[in-house]
């Protein structure tokens, strides 16, 4: 008999060694390295194929990308138009985000337009899978239901249906039975997306793959999963709260930039056609504090309320809280408060937010991040009819963002009276009508125009 040969593989980032460890040398976890039985398959030889020539590029012909449109405007836009065919597509998110409410809500346009659609799920029966699709108004008859688990079996039946779209929920519950570890595992997840590839490939067939995600909020399994498929979209949003935010990191077919946004509802996922009146709805007038910018996602302008909080404080050390930016990038602008306007910040707790639990990257908004700091502390309000955006230096100066066209026009269309930009963006923006603008140059120039 045979020895079994063993591997042990880290859980979390697929490092393999031979030999146990308490650490892993790839990702720095411990105990995640959990040992695996290798299947040696002995009766498999390469198989002898003819030789393939290399090919110049006007010796290949183009063939026409088909997509087929989901029925969900937002979801199209991530994708870049819709589902290609024969694609492979993975969805994450944390739980109870709404990947799978997602997911079964395309099945009823997709159905209605003569496609036939396989919905596996691996964590919930057909009938859990029936009362959430009745509570969705899902009536398709095109949408075939299968709880299971083995690849095996779902790789036989998808070979005797023959569908459009493959959904599978999730992969992390879906094992291959020639691989002797617990579904879930990185040889497991690695095997089952493997298997699906090829299937969606050889088969012309799109499929849909929910993938779980660690604590940290990305993709549980091996990194090389994300590099198997050809699209990863990514759910975002607090769970109690009603807005989410998918947002594509790779895609083969289409941009990475662009985002779709949507409401939970009791009815399902919601579309948001205009996502600047949804995040701007409810905010205060004429109080201390309280900013709005325009950021750029993709090619879409979305406006956002930027608050700040600045209270004097008896401890030595003041507290810095920022949620929605990047915490250092409000440390830097509130230094260059201090140094090049002379606000005293060392004696205050400074709290900085983006309403309604976007987060924005963009340096674009550091001027109405400066602007509401500023507000608060000076306790003057700004302009409820002004927006503001332009990146800050450490030198104080205002400096040129991309795109500063579509902010205006943005602004101008959700009823904003002025608008304060960056000095060299001015060129582009002075030829618009109906609106004020006015263009700075330093930090100074920039509180000037925008306190009361």
């Amino acid at each position: 008999m045979a020895k079994i040969k063993t591997k042990y593989i880290c859980q979390e980032c697929g490092y393999e060694t031979v030999k146990w460890l308490g650490r892993c040398p790839e990702c720095g976890l411990y105990s995640t390295l959990v040992e695996e039985i290798i299947e040696k398959n002995e009766s498999f030889l390469p198989l002898k194929t003819e030789l393939r020539q290399p090919m110049t590029l006007k010796n290949i012909k183009n063939l026409d990308e088909t997509r087929v449109n989901t029925g969900i405007n937002e979801l199209d836009r991530v994708l870049g138009g819709g589902i290609v065919t024969g694609s492979l597509t993975l969805v994450g998110g944390d739980p109870g985000i709404g990947k799978s409410t997602l997911l079964i809500q395309i099945c009823q346009s997709i159905g209605e337009k003569g496609l036939k659609i396989l919905y596996i799920s691996g964590e919930e029966s057909v009938r859990q899978i029936k009362l959430r699709a009745d509570r969705l108004n899902i009536t398709t008859d095109n949408l075939l239901l299968l709880s299971e688990t083995n690849i095996d079996i779902i790789e036989n039946t998808i070979n005797e249906t023959k569908p459009n779209l493959i959904i599978i929920d999730s992969i992390q519950t879906m094992f291959a039975s020639n691989i002797s570890s617990a579904p879930g595992s990185v040889s497991q997840v690695r095997e089952c997306t493997s298997k699906i590839m090829h299937i969606s490939k050889l088969g012309n067939i799109s499929a849909l793959i929910v993938g779980h995600v660690t604590k940290d909020g990305s993709i549980a399994g091996p990194r090389i999963l994300e590099h198997m498929v050809d699209t990863v979209l990514y759910f975002e949003g607090e769970r109690m709260a009603s807005y989410r935010i998918l947002r594509a990191v790779k895609n083969r077919f289409g941009s990475t930039n662009e985002i779709g946004v949507f409401e939970m509802s009791q009815n399902g996922l919601r579309e948001i056609s205009n996502p600047s009146e949804f995040m701007l709805s409810g905010r205060p007038l004429g109080v201390p504090g309280s900013a709005v910018t325009c950021s750029i996602e993709g090619t879409r302008p979305i406006l956002a309320e930027v608050q700040a909080l600045v209270s004097y404080t008896n401890f030595g050390i003041p507290r810095r809280l920022a949620t929605g930016m990047d915490f250092n990038r409000v440390t830097i602008l509130m230094a260059v408060l201090e140094k090049r306007i002379g606000f005293k910040l060392g004696n205050f707790d400074s709290y900085v937010n983006l309403a309604g639990g976007i987060k924005i990257t963009e340096p674009a908004i550091d001027a109405s991040v400066a602007s509401a700091i500023a507000s608060s502390y000076k306790n003057k309000p700004i302009d409820s009819n002004t927006l503001i955006f332009g990146e800050i230096g450490l030198t104080g100066e205002i400096r040129a963002v991309t795109m500063s066209e579509k902010r205006v026009m943005e602004a101008q269309k959700l009823g904003f009276k002025k608008i304060i930009v960056p000095k060299e963006n001015f060129k582009e923006v002075k030829g618009i009508n109906g609106i004020n603008i006015y263009p700075v140059s330093t930090v100074k120039e920039l509180l000037d125009f925008s306190l009361i």
